[in-house]
């Protein structure tokens, strides 16, 4: 059947409009990781001396230094799809698989204690297929190398996290309450070139041994002034609040 002339136009606009905008959803999907490491991370030879000196000084006092180990620890950080489009979307999960950290226990116990912890944004590994599979039907779908590519740019990049302006994420202790093996830490936490305070839940077993810690905590990205990720009005975006989750071994 022949269509009239403007009835025709109609449909190639609405054909060009769904096509445009399917790019767009498509895209805002996405992320990459050609290497466990990207290319792009700076040099990580120079971030722990910082650390190393102020703990090396409090061994020097008494107690006990323990490093947090990362090959024994986790640390995975969750950001949710939004927008009335959020179905065409995807949850991410995005994973540490190396950072600094200490614990110092001194001779007068946990009320004393403090500890640090700093890691990359550059360095963050993106939905990994083996993480994503333990995580239940959110995080089903499989996701395309273009598309974690396609997340990471837009997570990490210049108009969210700006890890190139602000590679680090430091989490540094002020004060420890509480008793083995349930503890409140309160934490000075440093995104985006900002500190926010907040108090953090512990579950700590194993001292003074070792030590064995696991916790979580929410980040709202827009406390840090980072702009969580949208597109079309909102059509598709990133929730503002990230989960963060871990699980920490260290002696």
């Amino acid at each position: 059947m022949k269509l009239p002339m403007p009835l025709k136009r109609s449909y190639l606009a609405a054909g060009l409009l769904g096509a445009a905008l399917l790019s767009v959803l498509v895209s805002c999907s996405m992320t990459t990781v050609v290497s466990p490491f990207p290319a792009a991370a700076a040099p990580v030879t120079d971030r722990s001396a910082r650390l190393e000196t102020t703990y090396d000084s409090l061994r020097n006092e008494g107690g006990r230094v323990m490093v947090l180990q990362a090959k024994e620890s986790t640390i995975r950080i969750f950001a949710f799809r939004a927008g009335q489009a959020a179905k065409l979307g995807h949850n991410h999960v995005l994973s540490a698989p190396r950072f600094e950290g200490f614990f110092y226990l001194p001779a007068a116990g946990t009320a004393s204690a403090r500890f640090d912890l700093e890691f990359r944004l550059d360095e963050l590994r993106i939905d990994e297929p083996a993480i994503r599979s333990t995580l239940g039907p959110a995080f089903s779908s499989l996701l395309t190398a273009a598309a974690i590519e396609g997340t990471r740019e837009h997570m990490l990049g210049p108009d969210n996290l700006e890890a190139d302006r602000f590679p680090f994420v430091r989490i540094h202790s002020i004060g420890i309450s509480g008793e083995a093996p349930k503890f409140a830490a309160s934490v000075e936490v440093e995104l985006h070139g900002q500190k926010r305070v907040m108090v953090i839940p512990l579950s700590v077993d194993g001292l003074p041994d070792r030590l064995s810690v696991a916790g979580s905590f929410v980040l709202r990205q827009s406390d840090f002034g980072a702009k969580p990720y949208s597109v079309l009005g909102g059509l598709i975006a990133v929730q503002d609040d990230v989960v963060v989750e871990f699980q920490l071994s260290g002696s």
